[in-house]
């Protein structure tokens, strides 16, 4: 059953949420394709292209990100007091990098509207704020850009995409660190990579990248320039960050990816901030391991799905159970 995206987007709820976009009839168009024996594994530098331009874009960032061969994986924050801070001029200027400008708007821009045009252009001006820190408008612009780029390059035409987006809204601190470390986790439970810091295309695989050139002093060498949702500083700054710290995030990743794998850990050391979520260990690891996560409409601990499902005027979400098993 599929839902309307209003009853799974609820920014009063939670600005944060995780998406799923797969190919169609799951072919491997992102990674070696058996079939036409053909390796495409290039296009997932687009995806990545395209999340770096579209943040700097939309008041929108990326917290986690697995691109994988068949489809992929994001945590996305929407940010909309960053959306509504903008003056009038940076909303034009932002939504214009993609679409084209409506004669009425550069009239707006020009001085040169009247009374009825300026109405009419800044009306339209509020339309674009509400889109650029939309979910929907987000995806738009990135699907809808790799399936032509793709489909150009395959001189072919059709739908590349399964279906619309899958999103899921995560509604507290246990439910984003869960979301986040399966995400991160992709190429591990899949079992082309042993570790965090060898999963090539995922958002810890860069982190580690980057932690690693700062300790040194070093420039980053990529050519990736996607800049991702900071973890919590020591000190705060302006911008919205994730509300944990990298340290305790990369430890629980190790922990967690180690026990995906079989390697030996013990229990009794699992990582401070499943302590302190009060996150079940063994239910955990259920989770994250293959076809382990319950992809509901949302993910958090039991009191906030209740409030969510009543927000949206509903009396019952699907996760309620797998919610009291993971955050007793």
């Amino acid at each position: 059953m599929t839902y309307a995206r209003k009853s799974l987007v609820s920014l009063a709820d939670t600005p944060y949420y995780h998406v799923v976009a797969r190919c169609v009839r799951r072919a491997w168009l992102w990674g070696y394709d058996e079939y036409a024996r053909r390796d495409y594994s290039h296009r997932k530098h687009w995806i990545l292209e395209r999340l770096a331009f579209l943040t700097s874009m939309f008041a929108i960032d990326v917290a986690a990100y697995a691109v994988m061969s068949n489809h992929y994986h994001l945590v996305l924050h929407v940010d909309r007091a960053r959306a509504r801070g903008w003056t009038k001029e940076e909303v034009v200027a932002q939504w214009t990098r993609v679409f084209s400008i409506p004669r009425v708007v550069e009239r707006w821009r020009n001085g040169e509207a009247g009374e009825a045009e300026r109405e009419a252009a800044e009306a339209k001006i509020e339309t674009w704020r509400k889109r650029l820190h939309d979910l929907s408008w987000f995806m738009r612009c990135c699907n809808e850009f790799l399936a032509r780029k793709a489909n150009a390059e395959d001189n072919c035409t059709g739908r590349f995409w399964e279906g619309r987006f899958k999103s899921q809204a995560l509604l507290d601190e246990a439910g984003l660190l869960t979301a986040m470390a399966y995400v991160d986790l992709n190429p591990i439970r899949a079992g082309i990579a042993a570790r965090p810091e060898e999963s090539e295309f995922t958002s810890i695989y860069q982190r580690i990248r980057e932690l690693r050139a700062s300790q040194v002093g070093e420039e980053q060498e990529t050519r990736l320039k996607l800049a991702l949702q900071p973890f919590r500083q020591p000190v705060p700054t302006d911008r919205v960050s994730i509300p944990f710290g990298l340290n305790a995030y990369l430890e629980l990743v190790h922990w967690s990816g180690r026990a995906i794998v079989g390697r030996g850990f013990k229990d009794d050391a699992k990582p401070p901030i499943m302590q302190r979520l009060s996150i079940e260990s063994d239910a955990w690891l259920e989770a994250l391991r293959p076809r382990g996560n319950v992809f509901g409409r949302a993910m958090g601990k039991l009191n906030h799905l209740r409030l969510h499902a009543a927000t949206l005027g509903q009396s019952w979400v699907r996760g309620l159970r797998q919610a009291e098993r993971l955050y007793p």
